[in-house]
């Protein structure tokens, strides 16, 4: 059953091209982050070499300090506008020695140590990245530590970082776009031959069964071929053999249905209660023929592979069935002067299959054996197990048949004697039923002389 509309080109597309924009995102992402990193680490190393350049000016002297801070030295601090560098100069134990702006301090780095401090801050609305450092100096013969700090702008980083961003998002854009486009015409290429194949499908009539044909067909598609080429044979085989059968099945009628209007015709002109009384007897025997004949074709349509979807299995017990038909056959075999027996020790022989096939079956080797064998045989009907499989073997006395005529029996309509009432359907039903029950069917000779039918059916349902 369908469940709406699906395509594989769709779905290929999406699986591939879903994962390629993924990974650009995230390929873009982390070779944003990696940059970002590094340029702060550059800003932040900059920071840090301005901010002891600075602490290295300031030189203790007798009871001060010395600011040696040029003014030329300054103006090179101030002079470029939009990396502005904002600084301020103290001392721990309080004041201010020169800034050009009042920096905030890390609460956590208000305790003098070497540490090096990196953070962000807002001062005058304006977000900057600071660094924070103490050097020790002597004043009056005590220690104390000056403190430094040094600021820029992250305006200046945050462009940077853009730029980075689009410098890396750019070509990776053109690139996926590149691949996307090179994956949709795979794919596109990738897929015609399903589309040729398609249009010999398309090509074909209802009547046509031709083998479809591709040249330099990939491994997938080829397979496909040669499952549609399997179904094609079989459909093909599937019409010839029904059309077979209706020619079998008219030819066959014609003959009593002719003798059956010619009894008939002869018996409306006759006169006297004798004659009319034989030609009546005559016309029963044709009628009794053409309805043996008729049911037989029945059977054989039943029986026919093409039904087997159709064919109703269900569990049986074969070995019941077998001594029922063995048991329900002895009236006959007894008329015909004929013994008929049943040997098996199996008491039950459980299976899945046609009851009602599968006593046709076993009925039509029991009546043949009846039919063509002389008055004074024995027939005997066996059932036993080999491996995985039932083994149900009919098996007389009588003349046998010869070795050319063990595969022709088989065939449809063929009679071996014209005498009797058969129709030379009997063994191809036999083969049918069986055929369609995964089974095997052989035919050997019985010793000093006869024959065996020997039927094989698994006992495991497939």
């Amino acid at each position: 059953m369908l469940r709406g509309n699906f395509s594989i080109k769709r779905q290929l597309l999406l699986w591939l091209l879903i994962p390629q924009g993924v990974l650009w995102l995230a390929g873009a992402f982390l070779s944003y982050n990696v940059a970002k990193h590094y340029t702060n680490m550059a800003i932040d190393d900059s920071l840090l070499q301005t901010a002891r350049s600075i602490g290295r000016q300031i030189k203790p002297q007798d009871n001060g300090l010395i600011i040696d801070f040029p003014h030329a030295l300054q103006l090179l601090l101030n002079d470029d506008a939009d990396e502005r560098l904002f600084y301020m100069v103290s001392l721990n134990s309080g004041g201010v020695i020169f800034s050009n702006s009042d920096l905030p301090t890390l609460a956590n780095h208000q305790k003098p140590d070497n540490q090096i401090i990196f953070y962000d801050a807002n001062v005058q609305d304006e977000s900057l990245r600071i660094v924070s450092l103490y050097f020790p100096v002597e004043i009056t013969q005590q220690k104390k530590w000056l403190h430094v700090q040094v600021g820029k702008s992250t305006d200046a980083r945050n462009q940077l970082s853009q730029k980075i961003l689009i410098d890396i998002a750019a070509p990776l854009a053109i690139l996926i776009f590149v691949m996307s486009f090179l994956v949709w015409w795979g794919i596109n290429r990738g897929l015609r031959p399903l589309a040729r194949l398609q249009h010999q499908i398309e090509a074909h009539s209802g009547q046509d069964t031709t083998p479809l044909q591709l040249d330099n067909e990939p491994e997938e598609v080829g397979a496909l071929t040669s499952a549609l080429n399997h179904l094609l044979s079989s459909t093909n085989e599937s019409v010839a053999r029904q059309r077979r059968f209706i020619a079998d099945a008219a030819h066959q009628l014609r003959t009593p249905l002719a003798g059956l209007k010619s009894q008939t015709e002869l018996a409306m002109r006759e006169t006297t209660p004798e004659g009319l009384s034989n030609r009546l007897s005559m016309v029963h025997t044709s009628a009794n023929r053409s309805i043996h004949l008729v049911n037989q074709l029945l059977t054989l349509a039943r029986s026919e592979p093409d039904s087997a979807k159709g064919m109703p299995r269900i569990a049986l017990d074969l070995a019941k069935i077998i001594r029922e038909l063995t048991a329900e056959c002895v009236p006959r075999a007894l008329a015909a002067g004929m013994d008929l027996g049943c040997d098996t020790d199996i008491s039950e022989a459980p299976m899945h299959g046609n009851s009602a096939l599968l006593r046709e079956l076993f009925t039509n080797l029991v009546e043949n054996a009846i039919k063509y064998i002389p008055r004074g045989c024995n027939i005997t009907v066996r059932l036993s197990i080999e491996g995985e499989h039932y083994v149900v073997e009919v098996e007389d006395d009588g003349a046998g048949i010869p070795d050319s005529d063990k595969e022709r029996v088989f065939e449809r309509f063929y009679r071996r004697e014209q005498t009797g009432n058969g129709c030379g359907l009997g063994m191809a039903i036999v083969k049918e039923i069986t055929e369609r029950h995964r089974g095997n069917i052989r035919l050997l000779d019985a010793k000093p002389h006869g024959l065996i039918v020997r039927v094989m059916l698994p006992i495991k349902s497939e």
